[in-house]
C-alpha cells in the first residue's frame, strides 16, 4: 500500500495566516465548542456509568483532545485539507454498554487490539474492501441499538428535570426551526448556552472542592480478555471505519479537497493505540468538526481553521481536569440532555439508513439483539446484533446480497 504523498511539504506561515481570521476564525470556534460540549458530555455519561474516578475521566479527555490534537495538528500542516481527528463517539456508547459486564483494563484492551486492527487494515490496504462487503444498513442497525438508550435518556431528563432539560430542548427547536438564528448559533450551541445560563439560575452548580488544573494523564493497565476483544474489536474498527471516517471523506470531497484515505487509515490505528494508553477510546477522522470548517470560504484556506482547531484542543486536552471537575458539576439532566440532543440527528439518520432500502430483515433483528442487552459467553450485545442479523440476512434475503456482491 502506498501512503498518499502530501502536494507540497514547504511550509508556508503567511499562507496559513490567511486561515485564521474571519469566517475561518468563526468556523473553527464554532466547530471547536461543537467538539467540546455534547461529545464530552457523552463521554462523563460513559465514564460515570461505568463506574470511572474523576481522574480516570479526565485522563481519557486528555487523550482524546492532546494526542488526537497533535494529530491533527500535523496532518493539517502536511496535507494542507483541513484533517481534524478526534474520536469514535459511536464507539464511546459501545463501552458505556461493555463497561456494564467488562472491567475498564479489558476495554482498554480492546481500545489496543482496535488499533492495531486499523494498522493492519490500513498497511494492506483491506479496510475499503472490506466495508463494501458488509452491508451498511446492518452497521447502521447496531449503531441505532446502542444510541437508543440517549435517546430515551433524554425523554427522562425531561420528565425528571424539566427546568433544565425544557429550556435546552425549546432552544434546539426554535435555532433549527429558524434558520437564520441557526447559522449563527448552531441549535447544539445554543441548547448548551440556555442550558448553562438555567443551572446558573437554579442554583444546580456543585463543584466538588479543588482538584488539579493541568492534565496528569494516568498510564492505564490493560487486560486482555477474549470476551471484550470479540465484543470490542470488530464493532470499534467498523464505527471509526464506517461511521466516522467515511463520514468525514464524504464531506472532504464535497467541498474540493482529496483526503489521503490510507494515511488517515493508519493515523486512526496509531492514534488509538497512543490513547488507549491514558484510557482513551479509539481515533477517528471526525465528520461534523470537518464539515463546519469546509463549509465556506476559499478551500486553499480551510486547513488554517483546521489547525486553530488542533491548537485549541491542545490547550484544551491540557486543562482537562479543570473542564471534567466542572463538567461533573452540573445536574444529570444538563449532561443528559446535551447528549441526547448531539445523537438525536444521528439517531435519525440510523434508523433511515437502516430501514430505507435492502438488508431490512437483517437490520430488524440487529436492532432487536442489539437493544436486548443479549450477552453470551460475557460477549455483548453490540457484537451478537451484527453476527445474528448478518445471518438472518444471509439466510432470508439473499437477493440483497447478490445485488451487493455484483455490485
Amino acid at each position: 500500500m502506498m501512503i498518499e504523498r502530501p502536494a507540497q511539504l514547504a511550509f508556508n506561515p503567511a499562507h496559513l495566516m490567511r486561515g485564521f481570521g474571519g469566517t475561518y476564525f468563526t468556523h473553527a470556534v464554532i466547530a471547536f465548542v461543537f467538539a467540546a460540549s455534547a461529545p464530552v458530555a457523552i463521554i462523563l455519561t460513559t465514564g460515570q456509568a461505568g463506574g470511572l474516578s474523576q481522574a480516570d475521566i479526565a485522563s481519557w479527555i486528555f487523550g482524546c483532545f492532546f494526542i488526537n490534537g497533535l494529530i491533527s495538528l500535523l496532518f493539517c500542516l502536511v496535507y494542507r485539507q483541513p484533517l481534524v481527528f478526534f474520536w469514535t463517539i459511536p464507539g464511546t456508547v459501545l463501552v458505556s454498554e461493555a463497561l456494564t459486564h467488562l472491567s475498564f483494563a479489558e476495554v482498554i484492551g480492546a481500545f489496543y487490539g482496535t488499533g492495531l486492527l486499523m494498522l493492519a487494515l490500513g498497511l494492506t490496504g483491506w479496510a475499503r474492501k472490506i466495508m463494501a462487503r458488509l452491508p451498511m444498513p446492518i452497521v447502521m442497525a447496531m449503531v441505532a441499538g446502542v444510541f437508543l438508550q440517549f435517546g430515551l435518556d433524554l425523554v427522562s431528563a425531561l420528565e425528571n428535570g424539566f427546568s433544565i432539560a425544557g429550556p435546552m430542548v425549546a432552544a434546539f427547536i426554535v435555532l433549527s426551526v429558524w434558520s437564520r438564528a441557526g447559522r449563527l448559533i448552531p441549535p447544539l450551541i445554543g441548547a448548551l448556552l440556555v442550558g448553562i445560563a438555567t443551572v446558573a439560575a437554579v442554583g444546580g452548580f456543585h463543584p466538588t472542592g479543588s482538584g488539579d488544573i493541568l492534565a496528569r494523564p494516568i498510564i492505564q493497565s490493560a487486560a486482555f480478555s477474549w470476551p471484550a476483544m470479540i465484543e470490542l474489536v470488530v464493532p470499534l474498527a467498523i464505527t471509526v471505519l464506517a461511521a466516522q471516517n467515511a463520514q468525514g471523506y464524504a464531506v472532504l470531497e464535497a467541498a474540493g479537497h482529496r483526503p489521503p484515505v490510507n494515511a488517515v487509515t493508519l493515523a486512526c490505528g496509531a492514534g488509538s493505540i497512543l490513547t488507549a494508553a491514558v484510557g482513551s477510546v479509539s481515533t477517528c477522522l471526525t465528520g461534523p468538526t470537518n464539515a463546519i470548517l469546509a463549509s465556506s470560504g476559499e478551500r486553499q484556506y480551510h486547513y488554517g481553521a483546521a489547525v486553530l482547531v488542533a491548537l485549541l484542543a491542545l490547550i484544551f486536552g491540557l486543562f482537562s481536569p479543570l473542564f471534567t471537575r466542572y463538567m461533573l458539576a452540573t445536574p444529570g439532566a444538563f449532561i443528559a440532555t446535551l447528549a441526547g440532543l448531539a445523537l438525536l440527528p444521528v439517531l435519525q439518520r440510523a434508523f433511515i439508513a437502516s430501514f430505507k432500502g435492502a438488508f431490512t430483515m437483517g437490520a430488524t433483528v440487529t436492532f432487536l439483539v442489539t437493544v436486548s442487552g443479549l450477552v453470551i459467553f460475557s460477549i455483548g450485545a453490540p457484537f451478537w446484533g451484527l453476527v445474528i442479523g448478518y445471518g438472518a440476512s444471509r439466510a432470508l434475503e439473499r437477493a440483497d446480497f447478490r445485488t451487493l456482491d455484483e455490485a
